[in-house]
């Protein structure tokens, strides 16, 4: 596997570096994803065929960290293109690939994901929300509730996970569904967030929405692969959201260091104020190795290597991300804390990518025992 990017995915970087420097941190967002989708960066996973660029994860995590890195990063990159275009494109139907793949590679249409519940955050074993066949018609009836949801405001549908009646067995089975954003019994409830974010989340009730057959996505029996299918990305893109949040940070603080003078030299200058920096930017490009070998996996078809090294990504990035935050908002002391320097905002913002979409203790619980063979405890 080569670590180093080729000359496509440098010029990618540049370009994408020049259009997010173009909106910087006051960005509309709107106005960000419409030119980044013309320019075709937001379907650069996505396939030719459909409209998008025929790359894959590796290209599609190089724009959001560089769009991160000039402090304008879209979290509906995380879901709509990476997550659902994915999954879409991997096991859905023909129909629904002509369907959906165009709009979502042109930004024109844009897909919400709900697993997470109110009592199934890491477990997805709990997670209630049931979906039904009616025996009359073939349509599916979905019944439950999600929580913490992304985008689902500004999102045509919400490819939701449920679980299925498995007919041989009786036990439940993850399914995967694309709801409309107007169907009927489908509704949400904004969550009053103190993180301030473009992108705002919801609590979901779906009380016996109905659906057409054709809305379960892949086949009712391999849910739980087509759904890690969609997990990987999601944590893969989770670093690169958080490595170019934290090269954002990174880049004020060693600016901020090297013109702010105190005594006889500027404060850069003090090992106190250069090392943890410095430390700061190798935690960063350690992440990203760990992202680019584990995009690179995913991209090659490789899905058990690319689920090790996709959390242990996650878990690098949201570790560096906080870290090269907090030493950043300390560099600058009370201007960390302005609105005129934009580190303060970040301070929460590092800390979900610590988080979601999975905690840095349940990865912890995963490299021990998937990758290390000790004895499970949960």
């Amino acid at each position: 596997m080569a670590t180093i990017e080729t000359e496509e995915h440098k010029a990618l970087r540049s370009a994408v570096a020049a259009l997010g420097k173009r909106h910087g941190r006051t960005y509309d967002r709107e106005a960000l994803w419409s030119e980044a989708a013309k320019l075709g960066y937001l379907g650069v996973n996505l396939p030719e065929e459909y409209g998008g660029g025929g790359g894959g994860i590796a290209e599609l995590s190089i724009v959001l960290e560089e769009l991160g890195a000039a402090g304008c990063p879209l979290l509906m990159m995380v879901v709509s293109p990476a997550i659902c275009g994915t999954v879409i494109a991997r096991f859905g139907t023909d129909e629904q690939k002509r369907e959906w793949l165009p709009g979502l590679a042109d930004g024109s249409r844009t897909m919400a994901f709900g697993i997470t519940e109110p009592d199934a955050g890491s477990n997805s074993h709990r997670i209630t929300t049931t979906a039904r066949r009616d025996p009359d018609t073939g349509d599916w009836l979905l019944t439950g509730r999600k929580v913490f949801i992304s985008g689902v405001d500004i999102a045509d549908a919400t490819l939701i996970v449920g679980r299925a009646e498995d007919a041989r067995t009786g036990n439940l089975k993850p399914c995967l569904f694309m709801v409309p954003r107007d169907a009927e019994g489908f509704t949400r409830r904004q969550i009053d967030m103190e993180l301030s974010a473009a992108e705002k989340q919801f609590e979901l009730t779906l009380d016996d929405v109905r659906l057409p057959a054709d809305a379960l996505v892949g086949h009712e029996d391999a849910g739980l692969l087509q759904l890690f299918a969609g997990l990987n990305p999601e944590r893969i893109m989770t670093a690169a959201f958080a490595i170019g949040m934290g090269r954002y940070a990174l880049a004020r603080a060693v600016e901020y260091a090297r013109d702010r003078t105190v005594w006889k030299a500027p404060i850069g200058a003090h090992q106190a104020i250069a090392h943890p920096l410095a430390q700061a930017h190798i935690d960063l490009e350690l992440a990203r190795l760990m992202m680019q070998k584990a995009a690179c996996l995913y991209d090659a078809g490789d899905d058990v290597g690319a689920g090790e090294a996709a959390n242990m990504a996650k878990y690098a990035a949201g570790e560096a991300c906080v870290k090269a935050v907090d030493q950043a908002v300390h560099t600058l002391g009370g201007n960390g804390l302005t609105r005129e320097f934009g580190l303060a905002s970040l301070i929460t913002a590092a800390r979900v990518s610590r988080i979601a979409p999975v905690s840095r203790e349940m990865i912890l619980n995963y490299v021990s025992h998937q990758t290390l063979g000790l004895p499970k405890s949960y």
